[in-house]
């Protein structure tokens, strides 16, 4: 059976379907890119937002359309949420909840009667991360939430915290090792909360897979502002840990953040902000802000406009509220309009963009490692695109060089796109 996987959402999407990837392809289960060309479509879906459920459903009609011979499974937040609809709908053959997603592969074996292929065609096979086009790999070390900010779905979805064993990690991460990756990102619903269920906490997760594996990279998902372990600044004395982390703030007005019932204050921010800062070098900060959130008066979102400007992230995910049934504050009066939610986007997206060009400014002139990815654009004109360290994305001019995608490499950072969106880099400047 030839297998495409296809995800919505977060990194955490992102990293279960690379562990079915590795699973489906050791049964002798080829992945391909091309949905047209496959026999068995795996989705996973994402539920987070209003959005993201019309991206989920149109991702299911496309599948549907352009290959509507092969078997449909169907798992994620949406699909655990949805289920009793979903499990209505003729297109698909297979519904996977969320409590069930780790045993997928397992669970659409035994539902299809699949085969498994001789030792010999599971070798052979290409290596799925590959054929999805990534040098990085997101590892899933935990699932669930035991916190309920009052506009989350996902803690509904996903359910209560769990935490996957060190020893399984890091026999992960050393397997994707083998198999050429350079860069982890270890991720997890509550990813501060590992080990909440007696598995130790993120440090000592950090500290095994630093000491017992060899990938180059070590990078954090996103990570709530809340519940880092003692010593944890500490671990980034090891380069291979990445400086960046992408810390969810939601809101700059403290008023805002208690009707959201997040357990970070904006002074909190500030201080573990500061903390990163002088103990991390080169540490780039990105974030999250919702905008709009029932009640947001205009001087609230004042608030929230300063206090973001005064972080000076390296970029910032914006989100228009989007009511979801189920969680306190589709409940909570004072809606706000759309057209009020449209402005104050706009002028979020303008501050980010703002802060992403000055933090750019302040590493032209630096030679740095970038992990390229791949192309930029058509890789005929010799250009190339990657990350530093503390995330910051580099178009490479590389000239002539051999193809380099997927090695770590110097580059002297010249200046800041005219865009504002990336740094220029030449491989010539080492």
């Amino acid at each position: 059976m030839r297998v495409n996987l296809q995800a919505l959402g977060c990194r955490l999407n992102e990293a279960e379907l690379q562990t079915w990837a590795r699973q489906f392809q050791r049964q002798g289960h080829p992945v391909t890119a091309d949905p047209e060309a496959a026999d068995l479509l795996v989705i996973n879906t994402c539920a987070v937002t209003a959005e993201a459920v019309r991206k989920s459903r149109k991702l299911l009609r496309r599948a549907q359309r352009v290959n509507p011979w092969a078997k449909l499974v169907v798992s994620g937040c949406f699909a655990s949420l949805d289920r009793d609809a979903l499990a209505r709908d003729q297109g698909i053959d297979l519904l996977v909840l969320n409590q069930d997603k780790d045993r997928l592969v397992e669970i659409t074996a035994r539902a299809f009667d699949l085969d498994s292929m001789t030792r010999d065609a599971v070798e052979q096979a290409t290596n799925p991360l590959f054929v999805r086009g990534r040098q990085r790999a997101f590892v899933k070390v935990q699932d669930g939430c035991r916190h309920r900010c009052t506009f989350c779905i996902v803690t509904r979805a996903r359910g209560e915290e769990r935490s996957r064993p060190i020893a399984e990690v890091v026999e992960e991460i050393n397997q994707l090792g083998t198999e050429g990756v350079k860069e982890v990102v270890l991720t997890g619903v509550h990813l501060g909360g590992y080990g909440s269920d007696g598995r130790g906490d993120l440090s000592a997760l950090i500290r095994a897979v630093l000491a017992d594996t060899h990938v180059p990279r070590v990078r954090l998902g996103s990570l709530e502002p809340w519940d880092l372990p003692a010593g944890f600044w500490a671990l980034f004395e090891d380069r291979r840990l990445m400086p960046h982390l992408h810390l969810p703030l939601q809101s700059g007005s403290d008023a805002v953040l208690r009707r959201m019932a997040r357990r970070c204050r904006t002074l909190d921010f500030v201080r573990l902000v500061g903390a990163a800062r002088s103990q991390v070098a080169d540490f780039n900060l990105t974030t999250d802000i919702i905008v709009g959130f029932p009640s947001e008066t205009q001087a609230e979102w004042q608030q929230t406009l300063s206090f973001v400007a005064s972080l000076g992230c390296g970029h910032l995910h914006v989100f228009p509220y989007s009511p979801r049934a189920g969680t306190k504050a589709a409940t909570l009066p004072g809606q706000v309009h759309d057209r009020t939610k449209q402005e104050r986007s706009r002028q979020m997206h303008a501050l980010g963009r703002r802060m992403k060009r000055e933090t750019l400014a302040r590493f032209v002139g630096r030679r740095l490692p970038i992990l390229v990815e791949g192309p930029y654009g058509d890789s005929s004109q010799g250009e190339w695109f990657g990350y530093t360290p503390n995330y910051l994305p580099v178009r490479v001019g590389a000239g002539e060089t051999e193809d380099p995608t997927n090695r770590i490499l110097e580059v002297r950072l010249e200046a800041v796109h005219e865009d504002g969106a990336h740094l220029i880099g030449n491989l010539s400047g080492r």
